[in-house]
């Protein structure tokens, strides 16, 4: 158990986008395929001028109003992404500056779908451990990094940024009541971008080949490996917090595809009017979309003081996480 609690939050989405029908069009498949499929009608994408910085600061700023929370106040940002502005140096410093955050340490965590649970929970223990506010902020512009003639990734993937400003809760009761984090490798290519580490550098016959977009080797195995990975961490999570699905009055997963949403809610027997999915009208931007929908929830008084929420992730690598909070 931890005693912080969740601040505020914020969140931002480009507004420009592509719909399911000019998407359908160009890839020669016929009319109502991809909703089907995936349950996304919209996939919001970043302008060209646009990077990832600007979606993080755009979230983190809203976060930090939200909360109340002075930019110098924050003793640490954590920016969960897969889709840098540079690999190197990291972006969050950037990020960290141009919100002012002078009194914080800033670093990038690469935790895939499941990288803004990671960065949450490590977030949340410095909180209470340093007794200072932690800004977490998820941000991605996938829309560059799927090949746009790949009906596998180019169907499902978006662009967006979600925060939250963490602050100690004193001697309020815990927050975070529960929590697990799980890690299997065995599966470790079935989604990734190939080129472009030491493993393999990105040379001129792998950008022709497109090496350096994602690439996905196997959606059947990995849609069930990452709905069973899902299902446990949240299973757990909830064992660790003394707690049944009965007590949860709201289920934020990852919004994968809704297939997926759908499959990992039937294991843990939640049923859909108690999950929050918003992945119809902003598609999959990996860690950016559990803050993304616990925005959209807050913000629209679906989530209220008191209640209980729990939060699952998983993804590429393959990486999973659960959180049980007490809002």
């Amino acid at each position: 158990m931890l005693n912080i609690k969740v601040a505020g939050v914020g969140s931002v989405v480009p507004r420009t986008g592509t719909e399911n029908a000019e998407m359908e069009a160009r890839l020669g498949l016929e009319s109502g395929w991809i909703e089907k499929r995936t349950g996304v009608r919209f996939r919001p994408i970043a302008e060209d001028t646009v990077a990832t910085s600007d979606l993080a600061v755009s979230a983190g700023q809203r976060a930090l109003e939200a909360a109340c929370v002075l930019p110098a106040e924050i003793g640490l940002l954590l920016l969960a992404t897969s889709t840098p502005d540079h690999l190197l140096p990291p972006t969050a410093p950037l990020v960290a500056h141009r919100l002012a955050l002078t009194n914080a340490g800033a670093i990038d965590m690469a935790g895939a779908c499941s990288g803004f649970l990671y960065a949450f929970l490590m977030g949340a223990s410095f909180a209470q451990t340093m007794q200072k506010p932690v800004l977490v902020i998820a941000a991605n512009i996938l829309s560059r990094r799927v090949d746009p003639m790949d009906r596998n990734t180019v169907t499902l993937f978006g662009d967006g940024a979600g925060a939250v400003a963490l602050v100690p809760s004193g001697s309020d009761a815990p927050h975070v009541l529960g929590t697990h984090l799980a890690a299997d490798g065995s599966q470790y290519d079935a989604m990734g971008i190939p080129a472009g580490g030491t493993r393999e550098p990105l040379t001129a016959a792998g950008l022709h080949a497109g090496r350096h977009r994602m690439m996905l080797r196997d959606g059947k195995g990995l849609f069930k490996q990452a709905a069973g990975m899902m299902a446990e961490a949240g299973r757990r999570a909830l064992m660790e917090a003394n707690l049944g699905v009965e007590d949860i009055d709201w289920w934020i997963p990852h919004q994968a595809n809704l297939r997926m949403i759908r499959e990992t809610g039937r294991i843990l027997a939640i049923p859909s009017e108690r999950t929050v999915t918003v992945m119809d009208r902003y598609a999959n931007s990996s860690a950016a979309t559990i803050p993304i929908a616990l925005a959209e929830a807050v913000a629209d008084g679906r989530i209220g003081k008191g209640d209980t929420l729990l939060l699952t992730a998983a993804g590429a690598g393959m990486m999973s996480a659960g959180i049980v909070l007490r809002w």
